[in-house]
């Protein structure tokens, strides 16, 4: 087992808007100076700017670009979506269809001097919705490789006047998607001018009205790719921002450098320059080197933190579940196989050395092994939810495992894992299955690599994968489970696994029109029973996160959700 980082926690600050305590960590002196740049870590790489697509999604642009691509909400600490009226305002209008009115902010415009538009929220539903496909190789697919749909694929229609700053949105009679706030939510609306400037179709809007197929492709090919980011090839002309912050420039050598957006409307950032530190920096080492003042990474992800003197360090449960995501085909192609592998694993070890903290709750977020994968340890139906199967699979039951490798046939499995390293934790994770897993004939196999792609699961390339919630490599989660939801849903992209059960399906889609207790009660239950039967997952634990903070910094609010740390960062001041 890796040390663990002691709770140094010295300060904390309540906020109640969130309905959350939330540490504030690291308070300043007024009488020192203020530094005009601020580091900040994080445990992920950045290859997009385009969080939405299925490996953006899976990337650290959802941590890095919240406050660059601002929505109509973000994700607060509570796991919540919280209205971020500097975009806009969001109101339900009243009928028994779902219909909300869009209106964006007058002074809303990018960095490079185009307005925001309602053509903006059309781009984005016309790419998440899955509404738009075509045919490859004889499939019918979506056009826009999107991570999840979900929420999305329930709107029927925007009515939108191309360049208006409103929209009404009308979602599908008997579909009130109930976390309809988080949609066109933070890094969610992409600049919809940028792909007109780059495809040569000049209406987004028409051509979705139209469902121009020939122009759709065009938007598509450059919606999914089109955002790339290449350390040292950064092309900023089609990076505009709509928030406190924009991209100045990206390289190895120097981080991701966000710089105050001038045409900014809102209140302007504390601190006129923020460096973004993706995975793969030498954390202890930048640290000594005053480099960078906030980390928000897995808690061992990077080996012991050795912060300096005088950092404050906080350690919590987060949203995000660590978990196996199985392959549904191959080696692991039979349930039976899936439930051996599931039997052999040691979960509440692990849970007791990798997802505990020393001073662990009773109940709720890090209490012990999650077993729901659609109900929040925290959520009122959860106990309910979690007492379907999970205790059967709580301890490495090496006769079980055998008898689950009978009935499908096997006397031995090899289990590739695959995850992005170098990661301690998830390495010693690994290394435990494979301990536990060996005597029942189950040899596990690290299968990890510096550039891993959680896609390879679909391509055959490893058999299971270690991750967050919906393949996250770092931070992730909600209160509302829409991407852990969406990590289970038929052609998702998220679902990594290809996993595809119509009744699940079925299930899910009334979860997020149902809200009440009754319904989540009787639906998570019978869910379970079919997902700890089919086993497409391997729930763990909520993964652990440490916040470091130097001193002389203020306004740093942990948020242990997929927004990460960074949620407020044009709040942040560092004075010495």
């Amino acid at each position: 087992m890796l040390p663990r980082t002691r709770t140094l926690v010295r300060s904390m600050t309540f906020v109640a808007a969130t309905a959350v305590a939330a540490g504030s960590l690291a308070a300043c002196s007024e009488s020192a100076e203020q530094v005009p740049s601020i580091g900040y870590a994080i445990d992920n790489s950045i290859t997009t700017y385009n969080a939405n697509t299925t490996a953006g999604s899976v990337s650290g642009a959802m941590a890095a670009f919240g406050r660059v691509l601002p929505g109509f909400t973000f994700t607060g600490p509570a796991g919540a979506p919280v209205s971020d009226t500097d975009i806009g305002t969001a109101s339900e209008l009243p009928g028994d269809v779902l219909t909300v009115s869009y209106k964006l902010n007058p002074a809303s415009v990018y960095s490079d001097g185009i307005p925001m538009s309602c053509d903006d929220l059309v781009l984005t539903w016309a790419a998440s919705s899955g509404k738009f496909t075509e045919d490859v190789d004889g499939s019918v697919k979506p056009m826009f490789d999107t991570a999840n749909n979900l929420g999305y694929a329930d709107i029927d229609r925007i009515d939108c006047q191309s360049g208006s700053k409103d929209a009404t949105v009308f979602f599908k009679p008997g579909r009130s998607f109930t976390d309809w706030r988080s949609l066109f939510g933070a890094t969610a609306l992409m600049p919809s001018h940028v792909v007109t400037q780059r495809t040569g179709v000049s209406d987004v809007v028409s051509a979705v009205n139209a469902g121009d197929t020939e122009a759709l492709s065009k938007i598509a090919d450059f919606w999914n790719t089109g955002w790339n980011l290449t350390p040292g090839q950064v092309d900023t002309s089609v990076l505009p921002s709509a928030g406190p912050y924009r991209i100045d420039s990206y390289s190895a050598d120097d981080g991701l450098v966000l710089v105050a957006n001038e045409r900014w409307w809102g209140n302007q950032p504390a601190t006129d320059r923020i460096v973004v530190w993706p995975r793969g920096v030498n954390l202890n080492e930048d640290l000594d080197k005053n480099s960078i003042e906030v980390v928000d990474v897995a808690s061992g992800s990077a080996g012991e933190l050795g912060t300096p003197s005088g950092f404050d360090v906080q350690q919590i449960p987060s949203r995000s579940i660590e978990q196996f995501v199985l392959a549904t085909s191959g080696s692991l192609g039979d349930e039976a196989a899936r439930r051996a592998f599931a039997h052999c694993v040691p979960r509440t070890s692990l849970f007791e050395k990798f997802g505990q903290t020393e001073n662990a709750p009773q109940a709720g977020l890090g209490s012990g092994v999650v077993d729901s994968r659609l109900m929040a340890p925290d959520s009122l139906v959860y106990s309910d939810a979690a007492a379907v199967d999970g205790d059967r699979y709580a301890n490495s039951d090496v006769e079980a495992a055998k008898t689950s490798l009978s009935e499908a046939d096997l006397d031995q499995l090899t289990v590739r894992v695959g995850y992005l390293a170098p990661d301690p934790v998830r390495a010693q994770i690994v290394s435990e299955a494979k301990a536990a897993c060996a005597p029942a004939g189950i040899t596990i196999e690290d299968a990890s690599s510096d550039s891993f792609d959680p896609a390879s699961l679909q391509s055959g390339g490893v058999d299971a994968v270690l991750s967050g919630m919906a393949g996250k490599v770092g931070a992730g989660g909600t209160a509302s489970m829409i991407d852990a939801r969406g990590a289970l849903r038929s052609g998702n992209g998220a679902n990594l696994g290809d996993y595809g059960n119509a009744r699940i399906d079925q299930i899910i889609d009334q979860l997020n029109v149902d809200a009440s207790t009754s319904a989540q009660l009787g639906l998570s239950v019978e869910a379970e029973n079919i997902l700890w039967t089919q086993v497409p997952t391997i729930p763990l634990f909520n993964q652990l996160r440490t916040v470091a903070v130097a001193p002389g910094m203020s306004a740093v609010l942990v948020n242990p959700t997929r927004a990460a740390t960074g949620w407020n960062m044009d709040r942040w001041v560092l004075r010495r």
